[in-house]
């Protein structure tokens, strides 16, 4: 076994995959593409930086959520509903599952352009075979973790090899781009909202608490050794994970800015018009390519998406509902949007805004419950640790802040031009 030493390399490390690709598919939900889509052609590349520090936001929050499950048994919803009052949690449990239907209704809508761009479906056709297919997938677990982590896994593949042909495709300036991946900027209102959209899209409520989950009965460590041995495997998985997640979306951004932007089409804000053009521009090929990376974003992160809201209603409130009819009631907001000709992607863009709103609440209780070592034992945070979530945790909700003043009308005089 890789905890007893028997094990070295990736063979060690191969028990412990899972669940960190598992949550890694909302760091690259449809969610993502409207925001990265609409960053790229409006901005070019001075919007990368987001992207990088969101990822690296990522990974830290996902290792203290995967920890968390390690150290605990438990998962971050059962945390709060054993130490906060009951009251407490269950306004939790609404604000987390205003968060999870925001998801969905991303993560839907994205699944359904797919396939009505790819076969021509009708719009409200495409979601009832969304919301099929997706429940199909979530029928996978009465096997076992196993077969819907292979399954997601292979879905993941498809988002970065669909990514990859992109690149190749789009040839995008690469000394603009690691400029502006290390380099911030912000300028006009429209920049500061879509930097909170894809902090939003990137950094995921649901999957904050869905981590601690997938990790807190995997392998039961038998003592503190074995929980640090885990634990050191987990932070491995999430690098690689996350890291895969990051440079996809580096590559959703770059390649709307090298293909949208470079070529004048800053008004690219939406995905149905993103495929429209991608064909004149690029081909027939590369819009069939975006296209069937969006579908595998959708089904997959959707199904995420559901797993994530049981561990959620579970752990906050003590009960569940049958996976069916929490895919139908998650299903209601996007089937609402498509009836009514709402713009999905424009949808898709103040979702995740919506989400980065909510944000800073699993954060905030998760640093709280890992710098705590009555609670964590020995997988407890370091003082820089906990410094350092905080920071992320004041980041996010400054910008938060900054996006209400602004929508409110306030200027903002030390933002560039």
């Amino acid at each position: 076994m890789a905890i007893s030493g028997k094990r070295r390399g990736f063979r060690a490390l191969l028990p412990f995959v899972g669940p960190a690709f598992v949550a890694s598919v909302a760091y690259m939900d449809p969610g993502n593409y409207a925001t990265n889509i609409e960053s790229g052609s409006q901005f070019g590349y001075q919007m990368l930086w987001v992207v990088v520090m969101a990822n690296l936001m990522a990974m830290l929050i996902q290792s203290m959520s995967a920890k968390l499950g390690i150290a605990t048994g438990k998962n971050l919803p059962e945390l709060c509903r054993d130490h906060f009052p009951k009251g407490v949690s269950v306004t939790l449990w609404i604000v987390s599952e205003l968060a999870a239907m925001a998801t969905d209704l991303a993560e839907f809508l994205g699944a359904t352009l797919a396939l009505h761009l790819l076969f021509h479906i009708p719009m409200l056709v495409a979601v009832l075979i969304t919301g099929v297919v997706t429940y199909l997938l979530l029928t996978l677990e009465r096997f076992g973790f196993r077969p819907l982590e292979k399954v997601i896994a292979g879905l993941v593949a498809v988002i970065g090899l669909s990514y990859l042909v992109e690149t190749i495709l789009s040839k995008p300036e690469w000394g603009q781009v690691v400029y502006h991946s290390v380099v911030p900027w912000l300028g006009p209102q429209e920049s500061v909202m879509l930097a909170v959209g894809v902090i939003g899209a990137t950094v995921m409520p649901h999957v904050v608490y869905l981590h601690s989950g997938l990790t807190q009965r995997r392998i039961i460590p038998r003592d503190d050794r074995e929980k640090r041995m885990i634990n050191r495997f987990s932070v491995k998985e999430v690098v690689i994970a996350m890291g895969i997640a990051g440079l996809i979306n580096l590559s959703m951004m770059y390649m709307a800015a090298s293909v949208f932007y470079a070529s004048g089409h800053t008004a690219v804000a939406d995905i149905t018009t993103a495929y429209q053009t991608l064909t004149p521009l690029l081909g027939p090929a590369a819009a069939t390519v975006f296209l069937i990376s969006l579908l595998a974003s959708g089904l997959s992160s959707s199904t995420v998406g559901t797993m994530a809201g049981q561990v959620i209603m579970q752990g906050f409130v003590g009960f569940t509902i049958p996976v069916w009819l929490r895919r139908v009631v998650t299903m209601i907001p996007a089937v609402i949007v498509v009836a009514l000709g709402v713009d999905p992607t424009r949808t898709l863009v103040i979702s995740q805004v919506v989400l980065s709103l909510v944000l800073p609440v699993p954060v905030i209780t998760l640093i709280y419950f890992a710098r705590r070592r009555d609670i964590m034992g020995i997988l407890v945070n370091r003082r820089l640790t906990t410094w350092v979530a905080s920071v992320v945790a004041a980041v996010v909700t400054v910008l938060n802040a900054l996006l209400i003043y602004q929508a409110l009308g306030g200027p903002a005089p030390f933002l560039g031009n």
